[in-house]
């Protein structure tokens, strides 16, 4: 493996694009000034910039996708109806998507709703498959079960960081924390996958 380790990136380092991701900024900045301004269009440019993103974090909670559709434009018109929009937009968002899903499971599971959920390797296909293109490994089924035996808060903060490609800064935010605090969990999460895949490496070699 050549180039810096992604263990050791510093705070300052850039937003991984591994899934496609990246914040259109010139759209999120004229969604801001729209809703700013009560214009209908903002409606409209926010589907267009977040709403594939939306479904698929939303997913990551609910579980279903029709659970995750409806979650979303919940959300949207959450964000439509708030009458202070801040700079950090994108950070902003994620909170009140993330928020109102822990509630929608909350409130299912008061009423003791039965369906089946997704297997957990299968939410995590898509954390999966970008980690093993960061740490440039052939083992993606091993990933996946180191994945599965990491903390939910830990496996939460990696799909912020390399599925979603939410900043440090920006996780810290949704998930009121402190930075340092997102930074240890992505550190020791990635150090953890990485001895896992050193130990097997090492019984089959």
């Amino acid at each position: 493996m050549t180039g810096r380790s992604p263990l050791h990136a510093h705070d300052d380092s850039p937003t991984p694009n591994l899934a496609g991701v990246a914040e259109p900024l010139e759209l999120t900045r004229s969604i801001i000034v729209r809703l700013r301004e009560g214009e209908p269009e903002a409606g409209v440019l926010l589907e267009r910039a977040y709403r594939d993103a939306m479904v698929r974090f939303c997913r990551g909670y609910v579980g279903r996708w029709e659970d995750a559709e409806d979650a979303v434009q919940d959300v949207f018109c959450k964000v439509l109806a708030a009458t202070e929009v801040p700079d950090n937009f994108r950070a902003w968002l994620y909170r009140i998507a993330r928020n109102h899903c822990l509630n929608l499971v909350r409130n299912r599971n008061r009423r003791k709703d039965q369906y089946a959920l997704p297997a957990e390797d299968e939410v995590e296909a898509d954390l999966t498959g970008q980690l093993t293109r960061l740490l440039e490994v052939e083992m993606g089924a091993k990933v996946r079960d180191v994945l599965l035996l990491l903390p939910e808060s830990t496996r939460e903060a990696l799909r912020m960081r390399y599925v979603e490609g939410l900043s440090r800064a920006e996780i810290a935010e949704v998930l009121e924390l402190q930075e340092s605090i997102i930074k240890s969990r992505l550190f020791e999460g990635l150090k953890r996958i990485r001895e896992e895949l050193a130990r097997t490496a090492t019984r089959t070699g």
